[in-house]
């Protein structure tokens, strides 16, 4: 949670100093946009049954990726995202596993007020996750020993964020996204319902 506060103090103290700036054109049809990222993962429950008395959980991580988006007019643009969480599986008797979640994204995006030097924007869209396990979750389901491994599989994305244009060129962007994950284990799997924060830098050309 803290770190969650910090990176929204950098988002607000970044969007009060682009107040004072001059207004420069925004997003351009048939332009083309990169950008890096960083921010926080709010994790959820891993499996539909308890293992060893305790639910694993995907803990509450850094994650971090670059998107790449095209324009196809000033309101609506495709976009593609590769995101990395580096994160641990938590709630286990014999102590937490490193998952490093990998997740590829192509999402639609609609820019409210293209022409404004704050640019208010929706996003949505579908893609697929993988979870790499450093060591396979074991311990007791229902009484029977069990070892569950991780699994790649289908996610859904849905978000709200705003850009900050520092000139015609360059953006600072900010961005909160539900995502779904259908299950990232082998067996007893979960669905996911999680939250990411995170803060980018942009340039479009």
């Amino acid at each position: 949670m803290k770190s969650h506060l910090k990176l929204l103090g950098l988002a607000s103290l970044g969007a009060a100093a682009l107040v004072s700036a001059p207004a420069f054109a925004q997003v351009e049809a048939r332009s083309q946009e990169v950008s890096a990222y960083a921010g926080q993962l709010f994790g959820d429950k891993l499996t539909d049954t308890a293992v060893s008395g305790q639910v694993p959980e995907l803990d509450d991580d850094v994650t971090y990726g670059f998107r790449y988006a095209y324009n196809l007019t000033p309101n609506l643009a495709l976009e593609a995202a590769v995101g990395e969480t580096l994160s641990s599986v938590t709630r286990l008797a014999g102590g937490d596993i490193d998952l490093d979640l990998t997740t590829i994204d192509l999402d639609a995006a609609w820019h409210f007020n293209p022409g404004d030097r704050v640019v208010a924007y929706a996003l949505g869209g579908v893609g697929y996750a993988r979870a790499n396990l450093d060591d396979p979750i074991t311990g007791l389901v229902n009484g029977q020993p069990t070892s569950i491994d991780d699994d790649a599989g289908f996610t859904a994305n849905a978000g709200l964020g705003a850009k900050f244009y520092v000139n015609d060129r360059v953006s600072v962007r900010l961005e909160a996204k539900y995502r779904y994950l259908d299950g990232v284990l082998d067996s007893h799997a979960e669905s996911l319902d999680t939250v990411e924060t995170t803060l980018g830098v942009a340039w479009q050309f």
